[in-house]
């Protein structure tokens, strides 16, 4: 089962706005959000809620590729989100998230005891290449006790 199928078989929320997540791996996940218009927000683009829960699901979409083999010793889990909206968003919008810190680091200290946080970038653009919006999740592997 892929990352994306896994994701939409165990998260409601990304099933109901149909996410479809074209790239995913450790270095880059992408995860698009179709032109819905029952997402849509009072001046036609995709509503901010939406667009949200699209960088949040790409940010979990990279951590489980980087991190998928560490499940049986911690859980993911999101400390905090920021997102700043830059440009109107129309039409369907794509999410790109990188890691903050290479992976090795994270795992290391995971290794060492500790409850590793590392941020993830999301650029969310719209069909032409336009940065809408750009969002920051911090996100922390917590040992199992």
């Amino acid at each position: 089962m892929s990352i994306g199928e896994m994701l939409a078989a165990t998260v409601p929320m990304t099933r109901t706005l149909k996410l479809e997540y074209l790239e995913t791996s450790a270095e880059k996940a992408v995860v698009a959000l179709p032109d819905q218009s029952e997402f849509h927000n009072h001046v036609g683009g995709p509503h901010a809620g939406a667009m949200f829960t699209l960088g949040e699901s790409a940010s979990g979409a990279i951590v489980l590729a980087a991190f998928g083999d560490q499940f049986s010793r911690a859980v993911p889990l999101a400390v905090s989100a920021e997102i700043a909206y830059k440009k109107l968003a129309m039409g369907q919008v794509t999410a790109t998230a990188t890691l903050g810190r290479p992976a090795a680091e994270v795992v290391a200290e995971l290794d060492a005891g500790q409850r590793p946080e590392f941020p993830v970038s999301v650029a969310i653009r719209r069909a032409d290449g336009a940065v809408t919006g750009e969002m920051t999740v911090v996100w922390t592997l917590r040992p199992n006790a």
